[in-house]
């Protein structure tokens, strides 16, 4: 769909067609990334906003994601043949604050629509809170275990300062994202309009009908306390009235202290924690230690960045599921 494209000599199309990054099947053509597919294309950063683009942009929009099946996206270094990817495509759709690489990129870019799903939502700071209870973050100090100095900026250099960026893992605001993002396809590629409009009216009652699941499924739980060891579930936990301890911070790679690894495992003790979950694209030494050390068991909560052959499920809504099954287990859900 692109004109620029047309410009562009055979050789450069045939060296970027050949890249291959991560290309999801929302058009026909498997071969083509971001090249001259005749669709609308997009590049989205990572999964949870290739899974819109695809799910809204249906047989119109072909989506390339920047982040490879299986790698962690807070680490996402953007290459310069990505960087040419970029500004050879008709929309960029990515979560401004996640990966400091796709936000220079991005920025940089010549794009015309710029998708920034952040600003689709309300962000919230979950820096130094986890359970959103003030009651229980009194009673144990600091909140999910995420360290002041993670509020804003993490070791790794990762800005967090507009708030959590986990946003997809709200069913609720995923939604709102969703319907944004939904607009913005219907403005840049108007003749599809009618299509996109539907496709994110069905994909809103789908995350609606998932919310539902989450609020009576965990209605009746014997605790409201889980521990991870990354605090991606901050909006999660908000949503439905849960506390999440987590320990390390918004920083999956970030090593607990001494101190905050002790005060889990009274917190433990004290709410009937049975369960410290871990994620599939980190690794879980850290977990089974804790685990280990208190008498839990462990068990995955995704955090659903990627999917992977180790993924709980083939999607978004799959993985969710799994993610319901598995807190609804760990917080003696009847």
């Amino acid at each position: 769909m692109n004109v620029r494209r047309r410009h562009i000599s055979a050789v450069a199309l045939t060296a970027v067609a050949a890249l291959g990054f991560g290309t999801l099947t929302a058009c026909s053509s498997d071969s083509a990334a971001a090249g001259d597919t005749g669709s609308f294309d997009v590049v989205a950063s990572f999964y949870p906003m290739a899974f819109l683009a695809e799910r809204i942009g249906g047989e119109h929009v072909h989506v390339t994601s920047l982040t490879q099946p299986g790698q962690e996206p807070h680490d996402l270094e953007i290459s310069a043949r990505q960087t040419a990817q970029l500004e050879e495509a008709d929309a960029a759709l990515y979560l401004k604050g996640l990966q400091p690489s796709v936000d220079e990129a991005i920025g940089q870019s010549p794009i015309a629509t710029k998708i920034d799903a952040a600003e689709l939502t309300t962000l919230e700071e979950h820096g130094t809170e986890a359970g959103h209870d003030e009651e229980h973050g009194d009673e144990h100090g600091t909140e999910a275990g995420h360290a002041d100095e993670h509020a804003h900026e993490d070791e790794h250099g990762h800005d967090h300062e507009g708030g959590d960026p986990h946003i997809w893992l709200d069913p609720v605001r995923y939604a709102e994202v969703a319907e944004g993002v939904g607009k913005a396809f219907q403005k840049a590629d108007p003749d599809h309009a009618a299509d996109y409009r539907k496709n994110t009216a069905a994909l809103v009652k789908d995350l609606k009908a998932l919310d539902e699941k989450f609020r009576t499924g965990l209605a009746n739980r014997t605790t409201d306390v889980f521990v991870t060891t990354h605090a991606a579930f901050g909006y999660l936990a908000e949503r439905y009235g849960l506390t999440e301890e987590a320990i390390s911070g918004l920083d999956p790679d970030t090593e607990p202290s001494g101190a905050r690894v002790k005060e889990l495992q009274k917190i433990a003790k004290e709410d009937g924690v049975t369960t410290v979950f871990y994620e599939t694209l980190v690794s879980d030494k850290t977990a089974k230690t804790l685990a280990g050390d208190t008498g839990l068991r462990t068990d995955v909560l995704d955090p659903v960045e990627g999917i992977t052959d180790r993924s709980r499920g083939e999607d978004y809504f799959q993985v969710m599921e799994a993610n319901l099954t598995a807190l609804r287990t760990a917080l003696g859900a009847r």
